[in-house]
């Protein structure tokens, strides 16, 4: 395992970081101990996930994937071994055109999503959607005063916008508080159609929010990081024998031209398309900590090996072309 700093802060994780939108629901608890062990024994630390996360299972209890966290660091004694982020300030399902973004909104998540966790701080702490008629100094003012309770260690964004984001950092700036330590967008080496934005809302890496995290050093921690398998699916099954939600989501010209250009180094570096796709992310020229949603060990594995896979900046200016 790699391990990166976030910069401006005192947080060193795993840079390959562990989704756990699927905990508790996809998976049993039994499942999802078994895959939160298999990664924290292969030098993961860092974890992912959201107070709204399988709230859309009607069968299951509130916040499951945070509340499986809990249990599995209560069960381990490890809590001071993870790096625990998770996002709050999400619209609520039914009326998602509804922003909840105010101070209070933020804090009781916040609190919440502690109460969940079982613990009493949260290392990185994301806002899981912007209101941009919100003025940014409540936002900022909010989580600095959370930061000097002792409940999060540091903050960050979650499909923002490029010019919000730099609005908070230049208020942060302006009045000597901590801004974004890092941004949370959809991005991978698989270009998205509209299709795959499953909900509103979402934000996806692009010119301009790369710039951005380029000047200011800005940490990345994608989201749906290998296009879930698009390129191992189109590699086993071929254009043709995609899903149908696959090939809406991802199937383009530009994916065939980075899928074409991937073989080379897939028979180069001899691996998988996966993880040439992770690798990709990894080197960039800012910290970057991709999200891996794996629901099964094998996942987890293949996943990891994409670590020691060195790709040059040439490699990945190519690969995106």
């Amino acid at each position: 395992m790699n391990y990166l700093t976030i910069p401006n802060t005192t947080i060193q994780a795993s840079q390959l970081c562990l989704g756990t939108g699927g905990l508790g629901s996809r998976l049993t608890q039994a499942e999802s101990f078994a895959l939160l062990y298999a990664f924290a024994a292969a030098g993961g630390t860092f974890l992912d996930t959201a107070h709204v996360y399988a709230n859309w299972r009607a069968d299951l209890p509130k916040s499951i994937s945070e509340k499986t966290i809990g249990r599995w660091m209560q069960a381990r004694g490890n809590r001071s071994q993870i790096i625990v982020g998770t996002k709050g300030a999400h619209p609520d399902l039914a009326t998602m055109h509804i922003a909840r973004l105010s101070p209070a909104e933020i804090v009781l998540d916040l609190n919440e999503s502690l109460s969940h966790l079982q613990t009493d701080y949260i290392d990185l702490y994301w806002l899981h959607r912007d209101d941009p008629t919100r003025p940014v100094a409540d936002i900022v003012e909010t989580l600095n005063e959370q930061m000097q309770l002792g409940k999060i260690r540091a903050f960050g964004a979650s499909n923002w916008a490029p010019a919000r984001m730099q609005a908070v950092q230049d208020y942060a700036a302006a009045h000597n508080l901590h801004g974004f330590a890092a941004n949370q967008p959809m991005w991978s080496l698989a270009h998205p159609n509209a299709a795959a934005f499953g909900m509103p809302g979402l934000a996806a890496m692009d010119a301009e929010t790369w710039a951005l995290h380029k000047k200011l050093n800005l940490a990345a921690v994608p989201y749906t990081s290998q296009a879930r398998g698009f390129f191992s699916k189109l590699a086993q099954l071929g254009a043709d024998g995609l899903a149908e939600a696959e090939r809406k989501s991802y199937l383009n010209e530009v994916n065939l031209r980075r899928f074409q250009r991937m073989q080379k180094l897939v028979a180069e570096r001899n691996a998988a398309p996966s993880q040439i796709a992770l690798a990709y992310l990894l080197q960039q020229p800012f910290p970057t900590f991709p999200v891996i949603g794996c629901r099964t060990i094998a996942q987890l594995q293949d996943s990891m090996a994409a670590i020691a896979i060195r790709l040059t900046q040439d490699e990945i200016a190519w690969l995106a072309a």
